[in-house]
């Protein structure tokens, strides 16, 4: 089977940002097997069992969840990961964990036709797979046909129509983007290589509906796939910003830190920038108080600070997060319209900080 090929060939620049970018050619220009890339289907890496949309992980596959989760446009997701037979996972205490050669995280993104009923009428759109190489981590998008029987490998990219009942019952009507090779790199970039985001020891940290009662981290080791895990007592924590009973603050911070802190940390591609949005970073000038841009061009908005404390509309924090034009929005990628809740809880917290 031919299809598109890819070309790593620029360096861009955005925001103080240094990101690679990976050229998609037409098919008639530049044509190749997939099977160089990865399986043509997905249902050929046998991650699941009986009925594909199913999502029913085999038994060498394990799911799992993180407290705070990327927004992707209200898209669900269900996670899963495979790691190889007889391999470990070396623990970090403050970055995403060490995981062995041939490991592969499975993200599955869905929409249920009405968010009140969220197991029922499932659409899956995408599965992104990273796959640890060695040197480096290959991300592969797969899109879902319209049967929900298999999903395809499309290096391209695809936009999908959605629609679905959200939770206060107004329709919802988007173009979801799923990304194409280029996209996923732009996220996923430390460095000069490709990482995963979610999966570190804070996000890991807590007890989940597949795990029977046990925290994730205790259920990994139990399972032999964890070494070096420290008493869990010691073992930090990221709120999920869901959690109406968490302070404004810990749910503003971690939904920075999961939208924006792969980009906007210390070794992150947007390092140049100078804000850095880990939850953990103390630092209120890196966090963006009283902080002058950059290079932020129009992404200003005019203003002058990143956090002017007490004012969320003086903030150009705040005027990012909430803009959907492209040259403005931050994150750049992952999202077509605005996090609603999200955005209120980063304004509410500009709003109360002194």
């Amino acid at each position: 089977m031919k299809n598109l090929f890819f070309l790593l060939c620029a360096i861009l620049f955005s925001c103080g940002s240094k990101k690679q970018e990976i050229v998609v050619l037409p098919e008639e220009e530049m044509a190749i097997d997939l099977s160089k890339l990865g399986k043509e289907k997905l249902s050929e890496y046998g991650f699941f069992v009986g009925a594909l949309k199913e999502l029913a992980p085999a038994d060498d596959v394990l799911p799992y969840s993180i407290n705070s989760a990327l927004f992707s446009d209200y898209a669900f997701k269900k996670r899963f990961i495979k790691i190889p037979a007889g391999s470990k996972v070396n623990y970090s205490e403050t970055d995403v964990f060490e995981f062995p050669v041939g490991t592969v995280l499975i993200k599955n993104f869905y929409y249920p036709a009405d968010f009140s009923k969220p197991n029922a009428e499932i659409r899956i759109l995408e599965t992104r797979l990273l796959i640890n190489e060695g040197k480096q981590w290959k991300a592969l998008p797969y899109v879902w046909n319209t049967e929900q029987t298999e999903a395809y490998l499309m290096v391209a990219g695809k936009t999908v129509p959605v629609s679905w009942k959200h939770s206060e019952g107004v329709i919802k009507n988007i173009n979801y983007s799923i990304p194409n090779l280029n996209q996923c790199s732009g996220c996923h970039l430390r460095g000069d290589k490709l990482m995963p985001i979610g999966p570190t020891a804070r996000q890991l940290n807590g007890v989940h509906d597949f795990s029977n009662g046990k925290n994730q981290l205790v259920l990994w080791k139990e399972k032999s796939l964890l070494e070096g895990t420290p008493e869990l007592k010691n073992v930090d924590r990221l709120v999920s910003y869901d959690n109406p009973e968490a302070s404004i603050e810990l749910r503003a911070r971690a939904w920075l830190e999961i939208n924006c802190a792969h980009c906007h940390r210390a070794d992150g591609a947007a390092k140049n920038s100078g804000l850095h949005l880990l939850a953990s970073e103390k630092d209120l000038s890196k966090i963006g108080v009283g902080k002058a841009p950059v290079a932020a061009g129009k992404g200003s908005g005019g203003l002058l600070y990143d956090i002017v404390p007490g004012k969320p509309d003086e903030s150009i924090l705040q005027f990012r997060i909430e803009s959907i034009h492209p040259g403005i929005m931050m994150p750049e990628l992952g999202r077509t319209i605005t996090h609603m809740e999200g955005v209120a809880l980063v304004r509410q917290w500009i709003k109360e900080m002194q």
